[in-house]
């Protein structure tokens, strides 16, 4: 799968005249993913680096390279790693997420969109959206999901709007007893569906 993505070459997924270059990761490519994953956590999401949330950016290669229904994407701008996102195979656990949505999104069927990270002087370019985009083919052409769900950190600046704007809301802890972790839960259409008025689905051809 290294180098192409969606059945296209990376040629064709130059951004623009911007220089932007989406494709799926190789082992040249984890130090400057890694880089700009744990940049985020500690400038972004302020948490800085917790085993039990990021041990997958310390081993990239064994959670999203080796595992077939796995991806990671990244975009390159003149040589630089500037934007990642990746699909993970399994769903929310609970604790410490509600036991409902844990439920609702089960590991195998669920394909978990995470790590879809740009560097602050490359936003406003579209980069998340592609990768958005380019995720959710990848869980169709991997086969066997049903979902595609996500969860976000409000307090990241841009976070919430950002994906209110491509994905319904599952549950927002925030308004839970406690207020919970403080995240928002969302599941994105599969490429494929959409929804219409009245809830009804109708299939469409995925772009």
């Amino acid at each position: 799968m290294a180098g192409t993505v969606a059945g296209r070459t990376d040629a064709d997924r130059a951004h623009g005249d911007a220089g932007y270059v989406l494709r799926t990761a190789t082992a040249d490519d984890l130090g400057g993913a890694r880089a700009v994953m744990l940049d985020t956590v500690y400038r972004d999401l302020k948490s800085g680096y917790v085993p039990r949330w990021h041990a997958d950016i310390i081993d990239l290669q064994a959670a999203y390279l080796r595992p077939e229904r796995c991806t990671l994407l990244v975009v390159e701008h003149r040589g630089e790693i500037v934007a990642t996102g990746a699909v993970r195979d399994r769903g929310p656990q609970a604790p410490p997420n509600p036991a409902w949505v844990a439920e609702r999104f089960p590991s195998g069927t669920t394909a978990q969109l995470c790590r879809i990270y740009v560097r602050p002087e490359h936003r406003r370019h579209g980069l998340a959206r592609q990768l958005v985009r380019e995720l959710g083919e990848f869980a169709v052409r991997a086969g066997g999901y049903e979902a595609l769900y996500l969860h976000t950190d409000p307090a990241v600046p841009g976070a919430e709007p950002f994906w209110r704007s491509l994905a319904r809301e599952v549950c927002d802890e925030r308004t839970l007893p406690g207020g919970g972790q403080g995240i928002v839960h969302f599941e994105l259409p599969m490429p494929g569906a959409a929804t219409v008025s009245g809830g009804a689905v109708r299939t469409t051809p995925a772009s």
